[in-house]
This record gives structure tokens, sequence and C-alpha cells, in this order.
């Protein structure tokens, strides 16, 4: 019975300690242990008061998140900065009275990367997504709210699987 229970417990520690590194997000750090995201500067020609400290807030929010990474002001292994380059609204489909039945929102941030203990890993590229509402409703209040969530959250998990994920 001691027999027993002492390779039960054997198994059980080698199962859980086996599992030690990997990570459900498939984020791969490397040996980073530090992260820093600059400041999105909002360069799009249609200015949203307050979208670039929000974007780069849940950019922070989601590497803290799913990462063990510890953020810093300066200094960092890993690098984010960039600037937002796009966000308009355009309709998509019209009604018979040449009003718009829908609209998008659609939101472009540009993205340079620097991974100081892997430089091979350094990028830049764009990321964008849309949001579409009625044509009638404007943008403002929840319905912004509800929009910039989902833009928020599609670009920051599409810059970080390009810059962290490994699958």
């Amino acid at each position: 019975m001691k027999i027993l229970k002492y390779s039960l417990i054997l198994i059980l520690t080698a199962a859980l300690t086996s599992c030690g590194f990997y990570s459900f997000t498939g984020a791969d750090t490397g040996t980073a242990k530090t992260f820093q995201v600059n400041f999105f500067q909002n360069n799009a020609p249609l200015i949203e008061p307050g979208l670039d400290i929000e974007f780069t807030n849940a950019l922070q929010d989601l590497i803290q998140n799913q990462t063990k990474l510890s953020l810093v002001n300066s200094g960092g292994d890993l690098i984010y900065e960039g600037e937002i380059v796009e966000y308009r609204i355009s309709p998509t489909t019209a009604t018979a009275n040449d009003t718009a039945a829908q609209n998008r929102l659609t939101m472009t941030v540009n993205v340079r990367f620097f991974n100081n203990t892997k430089e091979e890993a350094n990028f830049e590229q764009r990321f964008s997504f849309f949001f579409d509402y009625e044509g009638q409703d404007q943008l403002i209040g929840a319905q912004k709210d509800t929009a910039l969530a989902e833009i928020f959250e599609r670009i920051t998990q599409d810059i970080f699987n390009a810059s962290l994920a490994n699958w």
C-alpha cells in the first residue's frame, strides 16, 4: 500500500512539474524578464481624445495578464512603441435614401517591437481592426466604449501574438 501511495505521489509530482514552463497563451518570452510599452501617440487624421492613453494601457494590461514579465518605464528587455495612424468612420452600406445603413469604425496602429534578448525577433508592422454599427446610431457613450473595447482586444491580442506567441 505504501508503494502505491508513493508511486501515485511521484507520478502526480512529475506530471505537474513537467508542465511548469508551458503557457496557455503560447507566450515565448525567452530570457526576457521585463517589458515596456511606450506611449502610442495618436497621429491619425481624426483625433479621438484619450484614445492614445487608453490603447497604451490596454496593451500594457494584456501583456501583464498573459505573461510573468514585469512592466518597467525604461530599459525593458521587450519594448513596444508606435503610433495610432488611422481612426476613421466610414459608411459600409447605404439605404435607398443615400444615407448610411451601417458605419464602420476602423483603427490602425503601427508597432515597432524590440526584443533586446533576441534581436532577430524585432519587427515593425501595422495592426488594424474595425467595429460595425447601425448608421442611425452615434458613436458616443456605451456604443463607443463597446467599439473601442472590441478593437483594442483584437489589436492588442494580434500584437501579442506577433511578438510573443510561439504557435
